[in-house]
This record gives structure tokens, C-alpha cells and sequence, in this order.
């Protein structure tokens, strides 16, 4: 059965979600601010994302984007707010739906059954888990293996976590600062070199010539990403 995220700073609500979710047969897991919200979702592999609009340490939408920036994950925004320019930021900033408090739970449990058809996620797990290509270059995300070609790469946890993400994103650029929030986590302190570092070896490991690799590509002067070629899923 999906695993479902639901993050609200009203407990009281958060439980009553929780428990009609739970008697649905729903696998929940709760949080109670927007920080918690992206570290929860980076680290659990839900279904879907039941958030918040308003909530302190960071508000739904400023959670949102970060979740976004590592995973397509369904995500229900709800808001006590009803106007139409704040569900159309909602949709910008990644939301999928959109419920306005207070709402019947009816229709939160519709709305959940909906986005989980549309997005098939019973399948979900088993496409994160398919192999990705892009010219000779191959991951394994479930092996947690790469290869050059019919060469085993050996990668550290963060060189293929960096290499995961551009390939599951092609012609995506990402900057630094994105970059050490999504890999490395986005209380992590550090400089921006770690980026460039991890990139310079990921190119020497990868890519046939590194002076000048063909889809480790550097945005000047903001980013990386992998180059505009479709990486093949088997």
C-alpha cells in the first residue's frame, strides 16, 4: 500500500488525517514544520506529500521547492487561503492539488486516491530502482553501481547520489547551492568547492575525455547538468 507524508503544524489536524489515512489502509508518517517536511521526504520514499501552506521554520511552498528539487513525489497543498493567485503559486512551485481549510476529509481521501492512480505509484518504487543510461554511461540504482561501458565503476555514496540526480533530470542545471542542498543536505556547511570537487571526479571516472566531457556539462556561471541528451530507463 502507498506510503503517505503528511506534515501540518496542527497536531490535532495532523492526527485526524493520520488516522483516517491509517483506516484506509495507508502507510503515514506525520511532521509538524517545513524543515521536517524536506528532511523526511528526502530520506523516506513516500507515495505522495500531504503539506501545508502555513508552517513555521519554512512554509509549504519554500518546502515544496525544495522537495522538488529531488523528487517528483504527488504533493496535496493545504491552505486556509482561497484566492486564486495563491493556488496558482502553489502550482508553480510544484504542488499537484491544491485543498482550501477546512475541507471535508471525504474529499482529502478522494483527492489522495486520485493522485496516486495518476501517478501509478505502485509502480513508482520499482521505476526508481530501473537502470539509467546516457551514452556508455549506465547506473544501477538499485546495486547502487555504475559503469563506463562494460567497465564497473566504483563511485563514493555522494559521487553517485550527484550522478543520480542529473541523470534522473537531463538538461536540468543546477547550481551549487542546489547541489549541497540536495545531495548533501541543506543545513550542510561547507564550501561550494565540495561541488566542483565531486564533479571534477565523477567527470574523471565517467566520461571518455574529461578536459572534455560530453554530458557532465558546466552552465557558466551557475551550475551543472547533465547535457540535453534523454537518458535511456530500462
Amino acid at each position: 500500500m502507498a506510503k503517505i507524508l503528511v506534515v501540518d503544524d496542527e497536531k490535532v489536524l495532523v492526527k485526524g488525517i493520520t488516522f483516517n489515512l491509517k483506516h484506509e489502509g495507508y502507510q503515514v508518517e506525520a511532521g509538524y514544520d517545513g524543515e521536517e517536511a524536506v528532511e523526511l521526504a528526502r530520506e523516506g520514499n513516500f507515495d505522495l506529500i500531504i503539506l501545508d501552506l502555513m508552517m513555521p521554520k519554512l512554509d509549504g511552498l519554500q518546502a515544496c521547492m525544495r522537495i522538488r528539487e529531488f523528487s517528483d513525489v504527488p504533493i496535496i497543498m493545504l491552505t486556509a487561503r482561497s484566492e486564486d493567485t495563491d493556488k496558482i503559486i502553489g502550482f508553480e512551485c510544484g504542488a499537484d492539488d491544491y485543498l482550501t481549510k477546512p475541507f471535508n476529509l471525504l474529499e482529502l481521501k478522494a483527492r489522495v486516491r486520485a493522485l496516486l492512480r495518476r501517478s501509478g505509484a505502485t509502480g513508482q518504487k520499482l521505476a526508481q530502482n530501473q537502470s539509467l543510461s546516457v551514452g556508455h554511461i549506465r547506473l544501477e540504482p538499485a546495486q547502487r553501481a555504475a559503469w563506463k561501458g562494460d567497465e564497473a565503476v566504483d563511485l563514493t555514496a555522494k559521487e553517485f547520489d550527484l550522478m543520480e540526480l542529473l541523470m534522473r533530470n537531463p538538461g536540468r542545471v543546477y547550481s551549487r547551492e542546489n547541489l549541497l542542498n540536495v545531495v548533501w543536505g541543506y543545513e550542510y556547511i561547507g564550501d561550494y568547492r565540495t561541488v566542483d570537487v565531486h564533479v571534477r571526479r565523477l567527470r574523471e571516472k565517467l566520461e571518455l575525455d574529461p578536459a572534455n566531457p560530453e554530458y557532465i556539462r558546466t552552465k557558466w556561471g551557475i551550475g551543472y547538468y547533465l547535457s540535453n541528451r534523454t537518458p535511456n530507463v530500462t
